[in-house]
């Protein structure tokens, strides 16, 4: 079994700086320290921004080929120290290991993917003759980097939420400082290790691990160009109010749900899918399965297949290869959680499995005839809890879809297409996943929310679109 390092640096313009050991990660499983982290101070911050301003004009100059070479070393880096990285993924977020070695995989994918974009920063020719007065101009334009950039990266996908940020960035040449979260940070630390062997220029990269009231350089300085931040909406739209002219990527909360018609024909699979959309990684993703809508023809037979499998699952410590779920981050989250349950069952809901918290780990739980204005149905859980409920036709279910703050991804399972495509055009979601749960993510996909859930969309095409600006050319042709 890999273990942590005693400590660990930050990484400031590409070098690796004990400054001190204030941070503690803990083993979430546990409660113990695990291991240290240095924790950077605002001179720290500004010294990285600095850095990042040099290195605007060296990185933009970066040819295609080094920019994807750099890219390569770090797919080929990851998979070398891909099991060392899945257990620090392990401890330091309490992610099942399983999860957690899938993680990594997400993390080389997202890396080779860019390492295949880098070269392709495409422009376009355009026809401006399109009048008269147009007569004999021509144009053309090309992507160039915007420059520095902040990232703000969460605390449930410490790995592969830094790299939708940072693999982008060096495709299309943008410096960049990121402050990861600081209950897991030793994910973008070991980038950052990864990162500081290649032949960056300076000032490249800076991951500073931040306490929160520390953070404010990586918003409020006009010297960076773009905010990617990844986290709660109450906070992300914070972050915008206060981040000035640059440009900004919020991908916030979710409260995603799942829609099962009576025309699905392997309920079993359905079930399959939605208790792992509900429960993996202790149900702590923005896309994960809170809200299970099921038609009424079908409603109890589907709810008596998902207490069952829920019954199922094993939780217990992470590191185990049978664990399906671990703790949640903190004991503060998981009473939080804990208490909405209590809340939603006095206020007449149905607990049907779980409901009970030991620390840290709270039982898989799934409650049906809860009132709409509960806090579990209206915010973000955050953990492993879903509410059933019960539909009767088609475009009740989409309403009911709709009938939320948050339009992150919709999972459905029918197989009429003409239900799809209403689904597709009625739902008010960043994206619409046919035949399986919100929950579902390919790291080429454009990904994103709409209304509370956020704007900008990540997908690293999409990301190197945000983070780059187009530059026109047009050319007159004098008369002869």
């Amino acid at each position: 079994m890999k273990t942590l390092q005693s400590s660990y640096p930050y990484y400031l313009n590409n070098q690796a700086v004990y400054a001190n050991e204030d941070l503690e990660v803990t083993d979430k499983y546990s409660g113990e320290v695990a291991t240290r982290c240095a924790l950077a101070d605002a001179q720290a911050i500004n010294d990285g921004i600095a850095g990042a301003a040099r290195a605007s004009e060296p990185m933009a100059n970066m040819a295609s080929f080094e920019k994807k070479a750099v890219l390569e070393h770090c797919v080929m880096r990851f998979s070398q120290r891909f099991d060392e990285l899945a257990m620090a993924l392990c401890i330091e977020a309490g992610k099942p290991i399983n999860d957690a070695e899938g993680e990594v995989t997400r993390l080389i994918d997202t890396f080779r993917i860019a390492a295949e974009e880098s070269t392709r920063m495409h422009g376009a020719m355009q026809a401006l003759d399109i009048s008269p007065r147009a007569k004999g101009y021509r144009g053309m334009w090309k992507r160039v980097p915007i420059g520095p950039c902040s990232f703000i990266s969460p605390f449930n996908f410490p790995l592969n939420l830094a790299a939708h940020k940072i693999a982008p960035a060096l495709a299309v040449g943008c410096p960049f400082v990121m402050k990861p979260a600081s209950r897991t940070p030793l994910g973008a630390i070991i980038m950052g290790e990864i990162l500081a062997e290649t032949d960056l220029p300076e000032g490249s990269f800076s991951i500073l691990p931040c306490s929160r009231d520390g953070a404010d350089l990586f918003t409020v300085d006009d010297r960076l160009k773009l905010l990617s931040f990844t986290g709660s909406p109450a906070v992300g739209w914070d972050l915008k109010a206060r981040c000035g002219k640059k440009k900004i990527v919020l991908e916030l909360g979710g409260n995603a749900a799942v829609v099962v018609d009576a025309d699905t024909q392997n309920l079993d699979d359905a079930v399959d899918r939605i208790i792992f959309g509900a429960f993996y990684q202790s149900g702590q993703s923005c896309i994960g399965v809170q809200r299970i809508m099921i038609h009424e023809d079908i409603y109890e037979i589907v709810k008596q297949k998902l207490v069952a499998k829920s019954a199922t699952l094993i939780k217990g410590d992470p590191k185990l290869r049978d664990t399906f779920i671990g703790p949640m981050i903190s004991v503060g989250e998981a009473s939080r959680l804990h208490g909405w349950i209590e809340a939603a069952a006095a206020a007449g809901g149905k607990i049907l499995c779980g409901g009970t918290r030991d620390g840290a780990m709270l039982d898989a739980t799934l409650m049906e005839n809860v009132p709409l204005d509960q806090d579990l149905c209206v915010e973000e859980a955050f953990g492993p809890a879903a509410v059933l409920q019960k539909f009767s036709n088609w475009s009740e279910a989409i309403s009911m879809v709709n009938d939320s703050k948050f339009g992150l991804q919709a999972g459905i399972f029918t197989r009429d297409f003409y239900k799809v495509q209403q689904a597709w055009d009625q739902m008010e979601v960043g994206g619409v996943v046919v035949g399986d749960v919100p929950s579902y993510r390919v790291d080429n996909m454009p990904y994103g929310g709409v209304k509370d859930s956020g704007i900008g969309r990540e997908g690293i095409v999409f990301a190197m679109e945000d983070m780059t600006e187009i530059r026109n050319l047009v050319i007159r042709t004098p008369p002869h």
